[in-house]
């Protein structure tokens, strides 16, 4: 069962607030000339500190690099490796909240089951899923055989 759940931006805990502003301003760093289509998105490590990470086009797309994991790709690279949740922010257009995709949910799946937190950029209301809400059965090391 799907637990999501939208919240009001001014009712969430002050560091979530913080981390989805910061997702946010990452996004302002955006390199997305070909889809126009700017992600910002920020991890919260367990030491209270905070990776953010944009996303990243190439011309050649499958290059490219989702906000998302470039923000785990860098907590990673400072030797984080626990992380207590994730934001995103993205504008659909449409008042719709953009879900990190299939790559990013495996990605972010790696690290734990943790709340991901979506927002647009006027960051009125937040939707909160955990990973498992947003990838079911994900693939993982317990799945992997090692001889």
């Amino acid at each position: 069962m799907c637990k999501e759940k939208i919240i009001n931006f001014a009712a969430l805990e002050p560091d979530i607030q913080n981390l989805i502003k910061e997702s946010g301003a990452a996004r302002e760093h955006s390199y997305s000339p070909y889809s126009k289509f700017k992600v910002g998105a920020a991890v919260l490590c367990n030491d209270g500190t905070i990776s953010t990470g944009c996303n990243v086009e190439n011309s050649s797309y499958p290059v490219s690099t989702c906000a998302e994991r470039v923000a785990i790709g860098k907590a990673v690279s400072e030797g984080k490796r626990k992380f207590t949740a994730l934001a995103v922010v993205a504008d659909n257009g449409d008042d719709t909240f953009v879900t990190p995709c299939g790559f990013c949910r495996q990605a972010i799946a790696e690290f734990g089951d943790i709340p991901v937190y979506m927002a647009e950029s006027n960051m009125k209301s937040v939707l909160r899923m955990t990973v498992s809400d947003l990838l079911p059965r994900a693939f993982g090391l317990g799945n992997i055989n090692v001889f």
